[in-house]
């Protein structure tokens, strides 16, 4: 916890002395040209290089990661003369780090020969993660600079959906025979010198590529030498296909706390690996997307983004709540007379419906964990109803007394405080009901159930809410 606030206390830093170069910057070269001296050119021109100078030595200093930070907190104008300082051969990197928003923005300052320049850089799975957003021509020309092999991996990287393993997974894999010694082995890792990010174990293939088995380098440390790998490999290892959903690898992840996983095809050849980031990179981008959705927006957006793309990215749910918004506006209408011959109604009944909204939104993201989670479905559907509807019955009750008590005390209408505990109970189970179904229903027909679920739960209890108080008040209070 203490470095993750260090880490947030170092990046807000860095982002300020960026902030302050660019503001002396302007200010600098703001006074010098408005100063008349000899050779005014000449110093301008030497203020504006030392000033990039300083500003690019702090650039160069800060990882890709940091410097993506950095460019993603920046207004579009500063994003681009930051981006500009950069280093040609740091490109890739950090176009790889910043969000798929801005690095839109990025790529459209930039020249074919610098997008070039910037992709052979990478690595081929890299290279699969960025080509997406590069332009055709830039792709196709960095497929005919590529090499036989880097070339058909990229191919088949690309051919996969953004969700299948195969998106996601690694070609730098260190493979060995089952049937060398384990100080050939060693003998064989010393002569490469060093081993791709985040080995903890090496692929054990035949001649055909056939995958084997895993061996832990924790076992070749420990072991006799002269032990055949075949007698000291473990030959039942969690294995992937590059279909499968990259999700459900994530989850395997974590729950048998891997670090690499080989992929193998059909025939159980090796073609790559996972690793342990890519997995942490997949699980942020869906815990990101899954806030982004319910919060009814369709993309990541670049904070610094223009109006009008805010504006598209933003409209579709905020449509939904006119339309929801309208029909608990009629069912209200309804009603218009008993709010007029009760004028308490109009200041008790948002209560009702608010607090119906929050406990379906509970519920809501109850049932969205557990479906991520492979915990839910239709056949526990039922379990799940009574159980919510119980919690619901408890706390309607509980809640609804406390709320019909003080309405009496304000009111002096005892009728009153019954309705409103009723009206409580009511909304609160049919908050409960709506929270279990709805997603149920969304992902059973193949909809992200993370999507605009909270805007419907509160459409459900803002209109219901209002007709269950209204209605009951109007059949026992008038």
């Amino acid at each position: 916890m203490a470095e993750n606030q260090e880490s947030k206390e170092s990046l807000s830093e860095n982002l300020q002395q960026v902030i302050a170069l660019l503001d002396k910057q302007k200010l600098v070269e703001d006074l010098v040209h408005k100063q008349e001296m000899p050779h005014h050119d000449l110093v301008e021109s030497l203020v504006h290089k030392q000033n990039l100078a300083k500003l690019q030595q702090k650039l160069d200093a800060l990882h890709p990661a940091d410097v993506a930070d950095i460019l993603e907190a920046l207004p579009l104008e500063q994003r681009l003369d930051v981006w500009e300082l950069v280093k040609v051969e740091r490109d890739g990197d950090i176009l790889l780090e910043v969000s798929d928003a801005v690095r839109q923005t990025l790529i459209a300052d930039m020249n074919s020969d610098e997008l070039l320049a910037a992709a052979e850089q990478l690595d081929t799975d890299e290279l699969a993660d960025l080509a997406p957003d590069l332009p055709k021509d830039v792709l196709q020309d960095l497929l005919d600079n590529l090499d036989a092999q880097n070339r058909a991996r990229l191919q088949s990287a690309l051919s996969y959906s953004e969700d299948a393993v195969g998106a996601i997974m690694d070609f730098d894999i260190v493979t060995i025979r089952e049937d060398i010694t384990l100080e050939v082995a060693l003998r064989y890792m010393r002569r490469l010198g060093s081993l791709p990010d985040h080995t903890d174990k090496l692929f054990v293939v035949d001649r055909d590529e056939i995958l084997r088995g895993v061996l832990p380098l924790k076992l070749l440390v420990v072991s006799d030498l002269d032990a055949i790998v075949a007698d000291v490999m473990s030959d039942d290892a969690v294995t992937f296909h590059p279909e499968d959903v990259a999700e459900d690898a994530a989850k395997a992840f974590e729950r048998y706390d891997l670090v690499t996983a080989p992929v193998v095809d059909a025939s159980n050849k090796l073609i790559g690996r996972i690793t342990v980031d890519a997995v942490m990179d997949l699980i942020r981008e869906e815990a990101e997307s899954d806030m982004l959705s319910m919060a009814g927006l369709r993309e990541e957006e670049d904070f610094f983004a223009s109006v009008w793309k805010s504006v598209q990215n933003r409209w579709a749910w905020l449509a939904i709540n006119l339309i929801t918004a309208l029909v608990a506006s009629r069912v209200i209408g309804l009603f218009e007379g008993s709010i007029e011959k009760i004028v308490a109604l109009a200041a008790l009944m948002p209560i009702v419906a608010g607090i119906g909204g929050n406990s379906g939104n509970q519920t809501t993201t109850m049932i969205v964990r557990g479906l991520a989670l492979g915990q839910v479905a239709s056949h526990n559907m039922q379990s799940l109803i009574t159980k919510e509807l119980g919690v619901a019955l408890l706390n309607g009750l509980l809640w609804g007394g406390v709320l019909g008590a003080i309405a009496y005390a304000l009111y002096g209408n005892f009728q009153l405080g019954l309705v409103m505990m009723a009206a409580m109970t009511l909304n609160l189970m049919l908050a409960a009901l709506m929270g279990v179904v709805i997603p149920l229903y969304m992902n059973k027909f193949g909809r992200d159930p993370a999507v605009g679920s909270s805007v419907l739960i509160t459409a459900v209890t803002d209109s219901g809410g209002f007709l269950i108080f209204l209605g009951l008040a109007t059949l026992f209070l008038i």
